[in-house]
């Protein structure tokens, strides 16, 4: 079970931040966006829209050919942070000064995210309905889905790539959503090539992180849907009880997109994880 005390532990900078984020929004700090699998980057724009001291950074991920190329973009866009190539992202420039990267990651994203902050590119990290390993057991299917599914899923996209998209997002929702109507909120699919569809599929399949979280020490936020039936909730347990420095926000009645419908009072959350964890970043050491 989550234990209570460790979930936005640091209640004294919380409440703080509600009072000073402006201040701390001067420092303008780049967010890397990775979304999950067959959606666009835009699924975000709402958050982003109620982040303004960011600079928001999205990283296209439905073009890619393969695994390989799809990691490649994601890292691609993480050294463009530490180096001088980034003539295609001028908002980098001036942000830098902040020397803060924050690594925003959903879903299959969140995998992309991890493997970043274990290679050392992220300063921070915000993980929606992520994982540390999507394929488990049938023994573990409180933690991820059998590779049979997913081996499934990619044999039916050559078919009918539509209806593999629609039944999958039948998933992201919780009964409490679809009642409340989120459905429409979701942009529209099919923005993915046939090719990244597949290499989503692959890397979903392959990726695990799980031995390497304990060495993951920048301070990281996970936002995880209670209802979650693509990335079950004792996934985000998971990833609390191993990465050194997580903090949980359980979204009850949630489903696989914690943040859709809710977007103003998660980006307040992130705005204060962010402040709380930029103290004690900033703080000497005792």
């Amino acid at each position: 079970m989550t234990d209570p005390l460790r979930i936005f532990a640091n209640k004294a900078a919380l409440r703080a931040s509600a009072r000073t984020h402006t201040t701390a929004g001067q420092r303008c700090a780049v967010i890397l966006w990775l979304t999950g699998w067959s959606m666009p980057e835009t699924v975000f724009a709402e958050l982003q829209s109620y982040l303004p001291e960011f600079v928001h950074v999205p990283v296209r991920l439905n073009c890619a050919k393969t695994p390989e190329q799809m990691m490649a973009q994601a890292e691609g866009a993480a050294i463009a942070w530490f180096t001088r190539t980034d003539d295609a992202l001028p908002s980098l420039v001036s942000s830098r000064r902040s020397g803060k990267l924050l690594i925003a990651g959903w879903s299959l994203g969140g995998l992309l995210a991890l493997r970043l902050a274990a290679r050392g590119f992220a300063d921070g990290l915000v993980l929606f309905g992520a994982t540390a390993r999507f394929v488990r057991s049938r023994e573990e299917s409180d933690l991820g889905w059998p590779d049979a599914v997913l081996r499934h899923m990619a044999a039916a996209i050559a078919k009918d790539r539509l209806a593999v998209e629609a039944r999958f997002r039948q998933r992201l929702l919780s009964e409490e959503e679809k009642i409340t109507g989120f459905g429409p909120q979701l942009p529209p699919a099919g923005s993915w090539s046939t090719a990244a569809l597949l290499a989503g599929i692959q890397l979903l399949r392959t990726e695990n992180h799980v031995s390497a979280l304990p060495e993951i020490a920048c301070p990281t936020l996970l936002v995880h849907g209670k209802e979650d039936e693509v990335c079950p909730y004792g996934a985000a347990e998971e990833l609390y009880k191993r990465l050194p420095q997580a903090e949980i926000l359980p979204v009850d009645g949630g489903g696989h997109i914690p943040f859709l419908g809710r977007e103003a009072a998660i980006a307040e959350a992130i705005r204060r994880w962010r402040h709380g964890a930029q103290v004690a970043f900033d703080s000497p050491p005792v």
